[in-house]
């Protein structure tokens, strides 16, 4: 099973929700507003993916941080603290399988990673 983790109305996940659906890969959503991520499960991605790649540094959250605040994010645990307090600047989706965690959408290393039931 596939889990899922966004904002419901992010473009990127709604473009990696209908590639599921397209390749009938079943999953589960958790949506960051009404599920705010966890330190767990932030520290979970991070082992897997690193810090930095978790942390959206394009988008308009991150842009909103003043230049200090942006300094202040240098290790895991500085990281993890702006995200549990800006969900909204997490990579977005992040996805889990088979011990495996993805972040964005990119059809060609879904199509190498999640594989559809034949």
């Amino acid at each position: 099973m596939v889990e899922i983790y966004g904002i419901k109305n992010c473009n990127t996940v709604k473009k990696a929700l209908d590639w599921l659906v397209e390749h009938k890969i079943a999953y589960t959503f958790h949506d960051f507003k009404k599920e705010p991520a966890q330190e767990k499960k932030l520290r979970e991605w991070a082992e897997k993916v690193s810090w930095e790649q978790l942390v959206n540094k394009k988008g308009t959250t991150w842009r909103k941080l003043t230049k200090e605040e942006q300094d202040d994010v240098k290790d895991i645990s500085s990281a993890i603290q702006v995200l549990l307090a800006n969900n909204s600047m997490i990579k977005r989706p992040v996805i889990e399988c088979n011990d495996l965690v993805l972040l964005g959408f990119d059809d060609n290393v879904y199509l190498s990673t999640l594989k559809a039931p034949k």
